[in-house]
């Protein structure tokens, strides 16, 4: 699992919370349930089983792979479409060619992410480049989507590129974990995302028997969701591991903990931490639309229709793949 990582983390700007931080309880702890997405790549959906107060402003969240694929095997996606809010696409090992009708697009690979704001509307397409079809390979990601407030869903879209060299890291106090905060802040310190919706963003690695509580935003929630290894979350050590969320009640620091003993195919335990400020708005959300109300929805898919939300460029020739009609919001 390369994403970014430093030789010596103790050469980091340190965090930690303050003595007097109120400890955040761990809630429920949920299994992501496994399935394919696009043209079959294997995903966890690591949302599942969560209710969406405690979600909020996150939608929902893939752990793509992790995955060896033998050649001609790698998968991505059809051109879609997206409306009224953000996908992150945060790639650890492999290599994803993204490209929008905006305009909007590159390479992402090790440690990259590509934060894609849909606003009012694109066309989307998310492919291995062709060596990597022919050639086979490892791939590992994450892709999460962040609701936009009702003001902001309309917006004009817009695309980031952030190189994994650009995001902030830092480490525990001991050392003992690495920490790389892709967007929002952490104890003072930016990551390079851009956001809409106030967010924080971080990749932790750690080590076996490492521990880090940090603070956290009073008024933001907070999860915490294992790409490997084993561990526990909160000051009781509820147990977590891959493929499990934790979900973070009220307080003002959260702490995580890797297990002295690590599985040898995951010598460290591997967690994204997330937390964001509730919109706390009307919510409807059907496929690849997600708005505040059924007609908004239903102008979505007109807008569709009609091509409204771009034209696919002409080198692929290929047809955006139809979303079907929305249900009762």
């Amino acid at each position: 699992m390369p994403a970014v990582t430093v030789e010596n983390p103790l050469t980091l700007p340190r965090v930690s919370a303050p003595a007097d931080a109120v400890a955040r309880p761990v809630l429920t702890v949920t299994t992501a349930p496994s399935g394919l997405e696009g043209e079959g790549f294997p995903v966890r959906r690591t949302f599942a089983g969560i209710n969406y107060r405690h979600l909020d402003p996150f939608i929902m969240m893939d752990q793509m792979g992790e995955v060896d694929y033998a050649p001609g095997e790698p998968k991505g996606t059809p051109w879609h479409p997206h409306r009224g809010f953000e996908t992150v696409t945060y790639i650890i090992d492999g290599i994803f060619d993204h490209q929008d009708s905006n305009g909007g697009g590159g390479t992402i690979t090790n440690g990259d992410t590509q934060w894609m704001t849909a606003g009012a509307g694109l066309l989307h397409i998310e492919a291995p480049p062709e060596h990597l079809v022919m050639s086979g390979g490892l791939f590992h990601g994450l892709q999460l989507w962040v609701n936009l407030p009702a003001r902001d869903k309309m917006m004009t879209p817009r695309y980031q590129d952030i190189r994994g060299g650009q995001v902030q890291l830092l480490t525990s106090p001991d050392g003992g974990a690495l920490l790389r905060v892709i967007a929002g802040e952490l104890d003072g310190h930016q990551g390079p995302g851009i956001t809409h919706t106030p967010i924080t963003m971080i990749h932790a690695t750690l080590a076996p028997g490492a521990e880090i509580t940090l603070p956290w935003r009073e008024d933001f929630n907070g999860l915490a969701y294992v790409l490997a290894g084993r561990g526990s979350a909160g000051t009781d050590r509820r147990p977590i591991r891959l493929g499990q969320t934790a979900v973070f009640g009220a307080g003002s620091s959260l702490t995580v903990r890797a297990d002295e003993k690590q599985d040898a195919h995951a010598p460290d335990l591997e967690v994204v931490l997330l937390g964001g400020q509730p919109i706390r708005e009307p919510m409807a959300h059907y496929g690849p639309f997600v708005m505040n109300t059924k007609e908004e929805l239903q102008q979505a898919f007109e807008d569709f229709r009609r091509g409204r939300l771009g034209s696919i460029p002409a080198v692929h020739g290929m047809a955006a793949e139809e979303p079907g009609e929305p249900e009762q919001a």
